[in-house]
């Protein structure tokens, strides 16, 4: 069975955000920038402060028009 370090020490130090970037996090959501007006958004994380995705949505909040 093959080894996956980075995964396992994520695991091990509960940090699940490692593969999260914010540059990949604003690229893929750049396309649905329309649909998220006037939306609520949920953000399923452990702790928000590190959350690249709470972190993008609180950055982005007046200009995506949320409510």
């Amino acid at each position: 069975m093959a080894k996956n370090t980075s995964l396992g020490n994520a695991k091990t130090n509960k940090n699940d955000e490692f593969y999260t970037r914010l540059e990949d996090i604003e690229k893929e959501l750049s396309h649905y920038r329309d649909h998220f007006k006037g939306k609520t958004i949920l953000c399923n994380c452990d702790d928000p402060r590190i959350s690249n995705f709470f972190r993008y949505f609180a950055l982005k909040y007046n200009e995506l028009g949320l409510k």
